[in-house]
């Protein structure tokens, strides 16, 4: 990296390997069970992946891996699976990444890893510099959870164990009053942010803001092509009447928190000479990537200490982010994240954001970057500094920062 007279740290990799996103899509996030209920995590993801080799001019044989996350899954490798069901031939290999929430993002990240470090041996001669990657997530058809009882007989649970009882390991309701608490997040900051990402995400599907980034799925009922989360009914009186959602007396509430959705997004990642080679006319140059560890219960808090370092790391300041991309699990969180970070929450998620569009767990992350990418484009301007981060289950948090650039 090098310093800029602005001070901040411009990527200092050859153009060989130096990545860069060039292509970035997203199915419909719909709520859990409903209109994609049908459709099997490696079906939400096909479509992304063909279009996105379809809009770039990748031929299929020259990509080197497909990296996926995924977090509640049936295993099995789903980005290998995707791969195939999307066409791919059979030399493509494929990785799933698991680190819950944050497994998109952190699939992004570890495909722009490899092409720093040089790129991988994929599929055909000289594919080694072009990567597909995001996240998938169909809690519609996700597999239960049994593990065997003293009687041999399956004893079911909800979801994984994310820290030991040491730590304490809160369901995520929790962990988001624990937040509010600790932070003073008040009730009605809550409601007011919620209801702005709602208004924001409604006005954005009418300007047909999403449409350009979103892959329509095939249904027996008829296409799917657009969220199906905003809510226009809304109103401060309405979230006003939600009680406690997960804490006797507390701030949490169901409208102020994330639903569950279904859904996928994924990224062309490749190096910045192969993008001017395919004819790409701009990208999301990667600056760097960050993880951190907190403290599970306040695992909500995860994504200010990732980005804090991150930023740090890269010489930027709070004030020289163009574009911040938050995942909404909850408002609480965001408040807190952001008042941490010295972020006005009005610079925060354009168009809304999963309280509003619904939480694809492993595919949020990857969703965060689509928004980034396309966001950018709307308003091209060349340096522009763009941050996705997103706090994760078990007290962990990923962000990582881009710089818009255009490549004529």
């Amino acid at each position: 990296m090098s310093a800029t007279p602005g001070g901040v740290r411009r990527a200092g990799l050859p153009a060989d390997r130096q990545p860069v996103i060039i292509a970035a899509l997203r199915t419909p996030l719909c709520r859990a069970h409903g209109a994609l209920k049908s459709l099997d995590a490696h079906e939400l993801l096909a479509p992304v992946l063909r279009r996105l080799l379809g809009d770039t001019g990748v031929a299929a044989g020259q990509v080197a891996d497909v990296v996926i996350g995924n977090a509640v899954g049936g295993g099995g490798n789903v980005a290998r699976l995707a791969a195939l069901e999307a066409g791919l031939p059979v030399s493509i290999p494929g990785l799933t990444v698991d680190r819950q929430c944050g497994s998109g993002l952190d699939a992004i990240a570890l495909a722009c890893r490899l092409i720093a470090a040089g790129g991988s041996v994929g599929g055909g001669p000289g594919s080694g510099d072009v990567f597909l990657a995001g996240g998938v997530e169909s809690i519609s058809t996700a597999p239960l959870r049994a593990r065997p009882g003293p009687d041999g007989a399956p004893r079911f649970f909800s979801r994984a164990r994310f820290a030991p009882d040491s730590h304490g390991d809160p369901d995520m309701g929790v962990a988001a009053e624990n937040v509010a608490a600790r932070f003073g997040i008040a009730r009605q900051r809550q409601d007011d942010y919620a209801l702005r990402s709602h208004r924001r995400a409604l006005g954005a599907a009418a300007d047909g803001t999403f449409a350009a980034e979103t892959v329509p799925l095939p249904v027996a009922s008829g296409p799917v092509r657009a969220d199906d989360g905003p809510r226009q009914s809304l109103t401060p009186a309405v979230l006003a009447r939600f009680p406690a959602a997960f804490v006797p007396g507390g701030t949490v509430t169901a409208g102020n928190s994330c639903f569950d959705a279904d859904g996928a997004a994924a990224v062309v990642v490749t190096s910045l000479a192969r993008a001017k080679a395919l004819g790409a006319r701009d990208g999301l140059v990667l600056l760097g990537t960050g993880t951190a560890g907190v403290e599970p219960a306040l695992l909500g808090m995860g994504a200010a200490v990732a980005a804090d370092r991150l930023l740090t790391a890269t010489g930027v300041s709070a004030r020289d982010l163009g574009l911040i991309e938050f995942n909404e699990a909850f408002a609480a969180q965001v408040l807190a994240c952001l008042d941490h970070l010295g972020i006005d929450p009005h610079r925060a998620n354009l168009d809304g954001g999963a309280l509003a569009l619904g939480h694809a767990y492993g595919a949020s992350g990857a969703v965060l970057v689509t928004r980034l990418l396309a966001q950018a484009r709307r308003d091209p301007l060349d340096g522009k500094l763009a941050l996705a981060m997103i706090s994760i289950a078990g007290g962990m948090g990923t962000a990582a920062l881009f710089e818009y650039r255009s490549f004529h």
